[in-house]
């Protein structure tokens, strides 16, 4: 652990730079990783070689844009860590910066194995993202579906997931499709609304270019430029994995997700995700990425916690090969 500082002629500056309650600093910690104490007129960084140059860097950077407008914008907070708060982004990164048409907002992957990701999305027609909670995986088939959108390479974006909590039978539940399904396609429209501006999502949805589709109303349909995120692709079974694959129409793709470590199929059912990963492998324009805990990018936390369980299950794992 280490220990770098720096200092500040001006106070007010530093709380500027922290932002209202602290949010702006909360950010830096939870994607750099490191620990930011004030010391009177100085900021001070704990943490590793590595943690400690990326914050000197996020924070030279925030400085430089408060010295020039003596403001910040949350947007210019998120481009600093975005560019800055994993490293400096490579060549290769950068190239993968998602535009999304929407008052010079962009996405950009922030870990290599984010930008394989965006690659594969914009080279192939279906694509399988395997990966842990936090590693980007949902967010970023978002991004490029609205990027395509905006650039009218579709005309629409489906949204889908499985339904598994209520066994898919949705008539049970309280209100019309939209009520039923909302609960369970939240996260794909809290990352859309985190792109657009709400009322533009709220014009999409009415104007039907943007749908969101429980899993079990996709039979029978085929979707012609569209671009479709199938999210939490491990709650499918094999039947239902062939069912969704072959709605692909003329001008689609097709953005499959699910993280393998939680699944809510009962044990003796088999994964669609998991079978379809095996069974499509090697066919041209399909692709598998696979990201890990490195490409977490959530709270840093997150990665702990992740880490924490998957020792618990290879501990278990091995315990019972002991026994």
């Amino acid at each position: 652990m280490t220990e770098a500082s720096l200092a500040f002629t001006d106070p007010d500056q530093i709380l500027r730079l922290f932002g209202a309650q602290d949010r702006y600093l909360r950010q830096v910690r939870d994607v750099v990783g490191v620990d930011v104490t004030l010391r009177g007129d100085e900021i001070r960084l704990h943490g590793t070689d590595e943690q400690i140059k990326r914050g000197l860097a996020v924070f030279a950077e925030l400085r430089a844009i408060l010295e020039k407008r003596g403001e910040l914008l949350d947007t210019e907070v998120q481009g600093v860590l975005d560019s800055r708060g994993n490293g400096e982004t490579s060549n290769g990164e950068a190239e993968e910066k998602i535009d999304l048409l929407e008052r010079a907002r962009h996405v950009a992957p922030r870990t290599p194995g984010q930008a394989e990701y965006v690659r594969a999305i914009r080279d192939n027609d279906l694509v399988f993202c395997v990966g842990p909670a936090g590693s980007g995986k949902t967010y970023l088939a978002v991004a490029m579906a609205v990027n395509a959108l905006r650039q009218e390479q579709v005309k629409k974006i489906v949204l889908v997931r499985p339904a598994v909590e209520a066994g898919e039978r949705l008539g049970f539940l309280p209100g019309d499709l939209l009520a039923k399904v909302n609960p369970y396609l939240r996260p794909l429209l809290d990352a859309m609304n985190e792109m657009l501006d709400f009322e533009q999502v709220k014009r999409y949805m009415e104007r039907d270019v943007v749908e969101i589709v429980p899993l079990a109303f996709m039979r029978g349909r085929t979707l012609n430029n569209t671009f479709i995120i199938l999210d939490e692709g491990q709650n499918t079974t094999v039947t239902q994995m062939k069912m969704f694959l072959t709605r692909l129409g003329n001008g689609s793709r097709i953005v499959v997700t699910g993280d393998v470590t939680q699944s809510d199929l009962p044990e003796n059912v088999t994964s669609g995700l998991n079978d379809a990963i095996d069974r499509l492998g090697g066919i041209e324009g399909i692709a598998h990425v696979r990201l890990t805990g490195r490409d977490i990018v959530r709270h840093r936390l997150v990665k702990e916690i992740v880490k924490a369980y998957e020792d618990g299950s290879a501990l278990r794992t091995h315990r019972r090969k002991s026994q």
